[in-house]
């Protein structure tokens, strides 16, 4: 698993998969535009919903949730990073919500 700044992420958003693993009150605060929403704890009975040939960019509120994700992505044979700071980095940075 690779952390991948806000910057990479936010060049990278119209070639790769943006996964949001936090929980719903969390994205009540807001997403990643495009980003697609599936909590951690639902991860593998939604795993269909990824696409293995599309890159995975997983994002969580600080990025310690997200690296557990990329890394069992990874493992299940998906190319998966995580965002460094996750939304609260991507926020402070003053980056697009939803």
């Amino acid at each position: 698993m690779a952390e991948i700044t806000i910057t990479e992420t936010d060049q990278r958003r119209s070639t790769a998969r943006i996964l949001d693993v936090r929980e719903d009150f969390e994205v009540e605060e807001g997403m990643i535009p495009g980003a697609l929403h599936i909590p951690m704890g639902q991860l593998q009975a939604r795993l269909g919903e990824l696409d293995p040939a599309v890159p995975v960019i997983a994002v969580c509120r600080s990025g310690n949730r997200s690296a557990a994700v990329a890394d069992a992505l990874n493992g299940a044979g998906y190319t998966a990073d995580t965002i460094t700071g996750g939304m609260t980095a991507w926020t402070r940075a003053g980056l697009p919500t939803t």
